[in-house]
């Protein structure tokens, strides 16, 4: 993972953010040099862009809009994207929004990533609308692929129901996902679990090994004392 570009996908509630996040945590933790950008256009509420004092003081650079800008739903134009994506000298995530209008803020950038090595991750959870099973995960990633111009790699399995989350419900997830991962030649390697509901989730599951997702976002108006979402 060291020095590489993560590009982090995903339908409207799938966790596409969480996941960024947690992800931007893991590569500091291995002592990677590492940036996380913001280009979610799509959802205002659940963005990386709220993790960016506590990370800069962890050592993980976040590029994001700031100030009244914070929660526009406009695409984020700036230099200091095309410079992370650029850097071949650290980890860079791409945290961005999951439907058409999202992946065509890559638009830009594309021919710069494509000149270094790149994943593309597509966190799923099969409980929100669109992704509930093989045909509409199938055609949500042929739309995503065709508007960003990149082909995804990686499969990242999010099911959940939140604090209604059960062993059966994740291992339907990870059945229907590893069918299309199968099917379409992509890497799926782990399924993700709240860190809330982990110790009523094994830890492999079909041959699929568990990483534990930690809270980090909230919406702006809850109070900390609220559960969080993704």
């Amino acid at each position: 993972m060291k020095n590489a570009l993560i590009i982090v996908i995903g339908a409207y509630g799938s966790g596409k953010s969480e996941y960024s996040i947690n992800l931007a945590k893991e590569c500091r933790n291995e002592n990677l040099e590492t940036t996380l950008v913001d280009l979610d256009v799509v959802n205002p509420y659940f963005r990386s862009r709220d993790v960016r004092e506590d990370f800069q003081k962890q050592g993980i650079d976040v590029i994001a809009p700031e100030g009244e800008n914070k929660y526009a739903d406009l695409p984020m134009i700036s230099p200091r994207i095309m410079g992370a994506i650029q850097n071949l000298d650290r980890t860079v995530i791409l945290d961005v929004g999951g439907d058409p209008a999202g992946c065509r803020t890559l638009a830009r950038f594309i021919s710069n990533i494509k000149k270094r090595e790149f994943e593309m991750h597509c966190v799923i959870n099969t409980k929100r609308p669109f992704t509930s099973d093989e045909k509409e995960i199938k055609v949500m990633l042929e739309m995503l692929e065709n508007t960003s111009d990149l082909k995804i790699s990686h499969l990242i399995c999010n099911t959940n129901l939140m604090e209604f989350t059960t062993r059966e419900i994740v291992e339907k997830g990870v059945k229907i996902i590893s069918n299309v991962a199968k099917e379409k030649n992509l890497v799926f390697e782990y399924f993700l679990v709240l860190d809330k509901y982990e110790n009523i989730i094994p830890d492999e599951i079909a041959g699929k090994k568990k990483k534990i997702l930690r809270y980090y976002l909230s919406k702006p108006w809850e109070n900390q004392l609220f559960i969080k979402g993704i």
